[in-house]
């Protein structure tokens, strides 16, 4: 999970937890940006009826303003479309090179209907399970759309639907343009997953790198003298064997698998239990020698070359790297690589 997302999710937390203790709450989201804004799209700042704020959808230049239209639109209940110009010698006061815009959104959370819809999308956030909330700018109405199923009470156009869900696939919040009305789709993905198999020395690098750039890291070595929180400090680990870990890890487009630990006993039955899944990344260490060896063994167990032509190997993008940190960064360059080539 990003630090926007991370933000953002507070930001809704937060939102109901003041919306349960009765206050009247007013939500501002950044829904475009031109230049080099302060906050990228999806940036949220939650105002409550006592004058009290959470957030930023600026480095700081326009929460003033935000914030009193905020307290407007809780007492009128008509939401409002704010756009701000971020001057160059603004720009620099907040840390910026030069300046940008900004388009912020402001709403009112004060009516039944919206703290259901904002109940539902913390339920879904909470079981991992990928939304889309679309608002009708203009109106203020809102739906949650899924990726597949369960199509909205109100039903939008088929077009919005695809537009939400191809937001969703592309992990991009954004906005729609329909004939005379416009939306907005915030995307709500659960985090991004990697499962390193192997807890070696490039894994710890390549763990705290991952976590920094969103991903869940779960660590997985049945070897417990490798596979410790005194080594992976703030991340799962697991001492399963790798094929039944990875069996029940439900693996699905936004998981990436990394083999680390060089050894065929460890690395191969992760390969053979991820390599039929929908994960968007399989990568695996070892020189081309070692690679070719590895695929041998998994055409014999009956995987296709196809299937084989998965696994990035040698693992990492070809940077001459040397150290088990210059590894971990060009296995983290192709990671992304992958996912932005392939969402």
């Amino acid at each position: 999970m990003t630090a926007a997302h991370e933000t953002r999710d507070d930001i809704l937390t937060t939102a109901a937890e003041w919306c349960d203790a009765g206050h009247e709450v007013g939500l501002a989201t950044v829904i475009a940006t031109w230049g080099s804004s302060p906050r990228p799209v999806g940036s949220q700042l939650v105002v409550d009826s006592e004058g009290r704020f959470e957030g930023s959808v600026s480095g700081g230049c326009i929460e003033g303003a935000v914030i009193e239209t905020a307290i407007k639109v809780m007492a009128n209940d008509q939401p409002e479309m704010l756009e701000f110009g971020v001057s160059d010698e603004q720009a620099w006061e907040v840390g910026l090179a030069c300046g940008g815009t900004v388009r912020v959104y402001v709403e009112n959370f004060d009516s039944l209907i919206k703290r259901n819809l904002l109940n539902r999308l913390n339920a879904d956030r909470m079981e991992k399970r990928p939304v889309a909330l679309v608002t009708n700018t203009s109106s203020g109405g809102q739906w949650l759309i899924y990726e597949d199923d369960a199509a909205p009470e109100t039903q939008p156009s088929d077009e919005l639907i695809a537009a939400a869900r191809a937001a969703l696939a592309d992990d991009r919040s954004t906005t729609y343009h329909a004939v005379g009305t416009n939306y907005f789709i915030q995307v709500h993905n659960p985090p991004l997953r990697l499962f390193i198999v192997g807890a070696v020395h490039i894994t710890q690098a390549l763990a705290s790198m991952s976590s920094l750039a969103g991903y869940a890291v779960t660590v997985i070595d049945p070897r417990r003298a490798f596979a410790n929180v005194e080594r992976f400090p703030g991340h799962e680990i697991s001492s399963e064997w790798p094929d039944d870990a990875l069996a029940t890890a439900k693996l699905d487009r936004r998981s990436a698998i990394v083999t680390l630990s060089h050894d065929p006993k460890i690395d191969d039955p992760a390969l053979e239990t991820v390599l039929r899944s929908d994960a968007f990344y399989i990568g695996s260490l070892g020189s081309k020698r070692t690679h070719a060896k590895r695929l041998a063994r998994l055409h014999e167990k009956g995987f296709t070359v196809s299937e084989t032509d998965r696994i990035h190997g040698p693992v990492g993008l070809n940077i001459g790297a040397k150290s088990p940190t210059e590894i971990a960064i060009s296995i983290m360059a192709e990671i992304t690589q992958a996912r932005r080539t392939t969402s």
